[in-house]
Parts: structure tokens; sequence; C-alpha cells
């Protein structure tokens, strides 16, 4: 098998080939837990032993201060065994990639919550989806409420798309703080008055457990309020969204599995109608080219942005147009290499005892991933005018 070029050095092998054994693993459980819309706790107990719940924490906590080309790496490679694991792992690698470059936490208590990820493999997720409010990205103001008290605040609130819910052992929420027009950011340990809704059937990611989870007058002292909007902390920096490259290296990662699938189908189905296997066939070759393009032009995409944004840090705030066109054009190439997978297996592809329609399914839910399609073209449109203003 040819050797990926996008794996430049030592270090970066074995991010990769971490992340191939756990995929591998991970491959063999994916239809049953596709089948049962069950959470994989054994992958994440596997994720754990192999390190990988640390590869973005800081190596003075314990860490492996893996950069954005290195999360990438990985994430692409470990969605190839099963996209929800490498989905709902993302929000967690990718969410102490951005804290780590955006000081957004106080100091203390993000060190101690990369201690606990470090040694017991603590997870964390930021819920902020609502029912009312939609995606975040959009501007909505929570409908979960902040009230103050004595010596903390109580939440209540219910929280839609909360990936990981299953096993969280703490989050942070946004909520909006009570006889205010701000937004406040709240860290959240599970106990009384928490509680998750098992409400996530999908057609696709079924294995994220993105159940809705409900606060009841949940308490939160005030040194857990680790921002709001009327009062933003000196020391935090702007987040320019660059973690998020976890979401298109996931679906990139499952249209690869689905390619792999198509061409060793091709090299080795031989109808009786044929003297060779369909792979010799110019049309199966044609479909098997056109999945090459779409790969190479988004993994090429990917990975070049992800390595501009870690060499040059002083540029990242001019990325944003960048990072999305990564997004959108790797959730749309995905979505057109699998649907030439299934082409080049036929009918059979359809069969739930092969795993191209899990995907076929799967990589859809890549364009309700943040950023949106419209969202992307729109601000490149808007950069494209400015530059004729």
């Amino acid at each position: 098998m040819t050797k990926d070029g996008f794996i430049r050095n030592r270090r970066e092998e074995e991010i990769a080939d971490r992340s191939d054994r756990l995929a591998a693993r991970f491959a063999e459980r994916s239809a049953q837990h596709d089948a049962e819309g069950s959470f994989p706790f054994a992958n994440f107990a596997d994720l754990r032993d192999a390190g990988y719940l640390r590869l973005t924490l800081p190596r003075i906590y314990g860490g492996e201060e893996a950069t954005l080309y290195e999360l990438v790496l990985a994430q692409e490679r470990l969605a190839r065994g099963d996209g929800s694991t490498a989905l709902a792992v993302g929000w967690h690698v990718g969410q102490l990639l951005q804290l780590r470059n955006t000081n957004a936490w106080p100091e203390a208590l993000f060190e101690w919550f990369c201690r606990e990820t470090a040694n017991n493999g603590t997870l964390i997720n930021h819920l902020a989806s609502e029912r009312a409010t939609g995606s975040p990205s959009r501007g909505g103001r929570p409908e979960t409420k902040a009230v103050a008290t004595e010596k903390g605040w109580l939440l209540s609130g219910r929280k839609t798309y909360s990936t990981l819910s299953p096993i969280l052992t703490c989050f942070t929420v946004s909520a909006a703080i009570e006889g205010t027009e701000e937004i406040g950011e709240f860290f959240v340990q599970t106990g009384p008055g928490v509680r998750v809704e098992e409400t996530w059937n999908t057609l696709g990611m079924r294995a994220t457990g993105s159940h809705d989870v409900v606060l009841e007058n949940v308490f939160v002292p005030d040194e857990k309020l680790v921002n709001r909007s009327g009062s933003p902390r000196k020391e935090r920096l702007p987040d320019d969204g660059g973690w998020l490259l976890h979401i298109p290296a996931c679906y990139i990662g499952i249209a690869h599995a689905a390619r792999d699938f198509a061409i060793r189908f091709a090299l080795n189905h031989r109808p009786n109608s044929l003297t060779g296997p369909i792979a010799d066939l110019p049309n199966i070759r044609r479909q098997i080219g056109e999945m090459e393009v779409s790969l190479m032009t988004a993994r090429t995409l990917l990975y070049a942005v992800a390595d501009r944004w870690d060499r040059e840090p002083d540029q990242r705030a001019s990325l944003k147009p960048e990072l999305g066109l990564a997004k959108y054009v790797a959730t749309n190439h995905a979505i057109s290499i699998v649907d030439a997978a299934m082409r080049i297996v036929g009918a059979a592809s359809l069969s739930r005892t092969l795993p191209l329609e899990r995907m076929y399914r799967d990589v859809r839910a890549g364009l309700h991933n943040p950023p949106m399609d419209d969202s992307v073209v729109n601000g490149l449109a808007q950069r494209a005018l400015n530059d004729f203003v």
C-alpha cells in the first residue's frame, strides 16, 4: 500500500499507528452500536488506555500537546473504524486544544481538569444547543437560565445534541444570566439536578450519545463561572475555531474507509459474465478515479490549512474563511466519495451486512455540523466583495 504522504515524521507516524490500531478494534463493534443506537463505552475505555484522551493536553499536565495537524491526522484515521466514536471524542480533544490556546478557563480549573483527564480519562464537552435556539453559531440566546444565589448560581434548562452525555461527569454549559443581557459559561459536574434523557435516535452517527441533558436547579459555585459576556477574562484569547477541523477530519475518515471497501470489492468481485474482476471495467475505473480526485482534494486542503494554522499563529484570525472552506469541501466531498463507493458495489451496498450502508448515513451528518455550508459560502462571498470596496 502507498505510504500516506501526509505523515511527515516519526511522531506523526506513531499518532497514525495508534489511531489505526484503535480504528480496527472499533470497526468490529460499529455495526452493533449503530443498530442499537448504543453508546460505545468499550471504545472509550480503549481510547483511555491507549492515551488518546491526552492527545491535546499540555505536556506539563501529562498530555501529548498535539498540534492541530496532528489532531486532524489522529481523528481522520480513527474515523476509518467508527465515525460515531471519532466525532464524539473529537469534541473532547478538540476543545482541549481550544482551551490550551485561548486560556478560556481559569488556570486552576484547567490544571485540575487536565490532571483528571490524564489520570482518570475524564472527558469534556460544551453543551450549548437548544431546541428553541438551534445551533449556537446562529446567535440565539440560551433559554437555559442562571439565577444568582448567595454563594453561586442555580442553573435550569435543557440542552440538545449533548454528545458524550452517557459518559460525561462534567461539562460546560451556556446559560442566560437572569436579570441581565449577559450569557455565562458554567462548569458543571454531574450530580443532583442533572439528568440525561435518551432522545438520540437518528439516521446517522447513531452512537455518539447526543441525548438531551436536563438541568433542574443545579448549583454551580461562583468559581465555576468560567466566563460571562459582560466581563470577559482579560487573559482570555480569541477563539479562531481551528480546533473545529476535527469535524471534517472525521467525515473524510469515513469516506476513506468507504473508498477502501469499494476498491477491495472491485478487485475481488468477479461476476461469471466477466473474465476478470470488475476493477477492469472502464466505468468502475472512472468511478474509482473520481473518488481519488475528491479524496485528494479534500485531504490536501484540510492538511494544508491545519499546517498553516500551526505555523502562523499570528495569522489565525484571518484563516477563518479557509477553515470553513476545509470543512465545506471535506463534508461535501465525503458524501460524493461514499456515493461513488455505493455505485461501485451496487445493490449489495444497501445491505446492512456491509458497512457502506452505515457510512452512507453517517457522512450526511456532516452537513449539520458547524460551520454550515451557507455560512461558509456567504463568508467567502463577503471576502471577495470586500476586495473591491
